[in-house]
């Protein structure tokens, strides 16, 4: 998994918080019911179409609870996947794999999802500039998963935190009082080798952010013609990003806009999961 070096060290972390909410002490139904440990083996199974993505955090849950927790994996990350595919085969102590199931499958299904439906999305930019953006519109202690699952699905990451880049946004410009003086205040802070990202609402807005020497231009909440007018003004002298009320259905008429870039909040928020689940368990 191409994770960075901190999300790396991150990662297990965030598993263990996920095993920690659905075992606060123990798993009494697997406890009363196998009371000795023997090791087992059960499928992964898709239950709809799709692309998977996530499959080392699958496994990674249950290396977690038993290190000698094994998958034998018929598919990778990015692959197209259609019912009933069986995705592999995970194997050990029959306790682990009983109560690592539910939160291995929250990851997957969710991730899958994402990956599903960020792959839908980009196919109505194909063969135009415009790339498509996710956003930070994640599900709380899922960024880096989630994240992860956009690129899976042909997509690009914007900013991964508050701490990743200056994106100006209209409280700031409100708080500034004015784009001139927001913009100013972000260069005199901001490392120089920050990009300064200004959000516009506007005709107006964009003109004062021009001037000021904003290096990407947001245009926010505009529709086609006032954005279109937006992408002839700005001129080349800067990068543009499309967001706000951005669905599938807009993308087509965005990209034609000639935009550099569009996020789209929906890759994270509104996926659907991707109907996954394990069966057939057999004791070793």
């Amino acid at each position: 998994m191409n994770y960075s070096i901190t999300q790396k060290l991150n990662m297990d972390e965030l598993i263990l918080l996920a095993l920690k909410e659905d075992i606060t002490s123990e798993d009494i139904t697997t406890n009363a019911i196998i009371q000795e440990g023997h090791r087992a083996e059960v499928e992964l199974i898709c239950k709809e179409d799709g692309m998977i993505a996530g499959l080392d955090v699958f496994q990674r849950v249950f290396e977690l609870l038993d290190e000698s927790a094994e998958f034998k994996r018929f598919f990778d990350d990015g692959a197209s996947v259609k019912a009933k595919d069986r995705i592999g085969i995970v194997s050990a102590d029959t306790r682990t794999l009983l109560s690592g199931e539910r939160t291995a499958l929250n990851y997957l299904q969710r991730m899958s999802g994402i990956a599903t439906y960020t792959q839908k999305s980009v196919k109505h930019l194909i063969g135009k500039k415009t790339k498509l953006l996710d956003t930070r519109k994640t599900t709380p202690n899922m960024r880096i998963f989630e994240k992860y699952a956009v690129k899976v699905g042909g997509a690009y990451n914007h900013r991964f935190n508050l701490s990743d880049g200056v994106l100006i946004k209209d409280n700031h410009i409100n708080a500034a009082g004015g784009v001139k003086a927001a913009v100013a205040a972000a260069k005199e802070y901001a490392p120089f080798v920050r990009k300064i990202e200004v959000e516009v609402e506007n005709l107006e807005m964009l003109a004062e952010a021009l001037e000021a020497g904003a290096d990407i231009i947001m245009l926010d909440n505009m529709d086609a013609a006032m954005m279109k007018r937006a992408v002839e003004i700005v001129g080349g002298r800067a990068v543009t990003e499309c967001s706000g009320n951005v669905t599938e259905e807009r993308l087509k008429e965005i990209a034609e806009i000639g935009v550099d870039y569009v996020s789209c909040g929906a890759l994270t928020h509104s996926a659907p999961i991707l109907d996954l689940s394990m069966k057939n368990l057999r004791i070793l």
